[in-house]
């Protein structure tokens, strides 16, 4: 009797196990399927060209300070100050999505790789680890950089972060670069802010890690701008001592830097790292 209890016992265990583990895998497909159309949708999105507004033509007003003849008793009136140049134009491909969220700053695409996402940016660093494009709670996030990096008038280097999802999304698969092989077939980033396209080529390929207070590390993550000569060589030549194989491209002071950073497995708070270097905008 007590052995058929204990029967039943240890059969609704299972079947409990079971189905919390059923629940686990539906709420993952669901969540993975979920990230899968709102990408699908960003990039259609993307390609919408909105029609320019029409220009309704005016008569020129005439200005108090325009070159009008004052009469002779009237003081002549200081000249406005010349305004500031406008930012440039936004890129047509992006406007639709810049006004569903202002905090797009740009559009990250690897050939060979699921990576083809927007690149998010906002005061708070980490609020994109756990959100999606349009601010839902999201264990994906999105890719971003930090609001130190300026992308649009770039310094030295800028890092665009993003998840090592087990599907394969986000930068879940930037360790294929771990093989030459694979570099070799796929050299290039193309990296897009909200004004320009540009093209990028891959400079090192590297394992790191996040490190504690006080450790004598390299720490790229940490490299924004190099103001000196000597600045640069410590980045240039830690990542080349670094690199997993050698890809033969080089830099020189003055160039600009693409770095993506994800977590890797090798060590406790590992990083994979790739990094590349400005060679065209358009």
């Amino acid at each position: 009797m007590n052995s058929y209890r204990n029967m039943k016992i240890i059969r609704g265990i299972l079947l409990a196990v079971t189905i919390a583990c059923l629940v686990l895998l539906g709420q993952a497909y669901y969540s993975s399927f979920r990230q899968r159309q709102q990408t699908k949708a960003l990039k259609e999105m993307r390609e919408m060209i909105e029609p320019e507004p029409l220009e309704i033509a005016r008569e020129p007003a005439v200005l108090e300070n325009s070159s009008v003849p004052r009469e002779a008793s009237e003081p002549a009136e200081e000249l406005p100050t010349k305004p500031e140049d406008p930012p440039p134009p936004l890129l047509e491909k992006y406007a639709a999505l810049y006004e569903e969220n202002h905090d797009l700053a740009g559009w990250l695409s690897i050939e060979g790789m699921v990576i083809d996402y927007p690149v998010m940016q906002c005061e708070d660093d980490e609020y994109y680890l756990h959100h999606d494009f349009y601010g839902n709670d999201s264990k994906y996030g999105c890719l971003y950089v930090r609001g130190v990096a300026d992308v649009d008038t770039p310094g030295t280097n800028f890092i665009i972060y993003g998840h090592n999802m087990k599907d394969g999304s986000m930068f879940g698969d930037l360790d294929l670069y771990r093989r030459e092989s694979f570099y070799r077939e796929h050299p290039t980033i193309s990296f897009d802010t909200l004004y320009e396209e540009r093209t990028y080529e891959i400079i090192a390929v590297f394992r790191s890690q996040v490190y504690h207070s006080g450790e004598d590390a390299f720490r790229y993550y940490q490299f924004y701008e190099a103001q000196t000569q000597e600045e640069f060589a410590y980045f240039y030549e830690n990542i080349k001592a670094l690199a997993l194989y050698d890809t033969g491209v080089t830099a020189e002071f003055g160039d600009t830097f693409l770095t993506l950073s994800t977590c890797a497995y090798h060590v406790e708070d590992g990083r994979f790292v790739v990094v590349a270097k400005a060679v065209s905008a358009i």
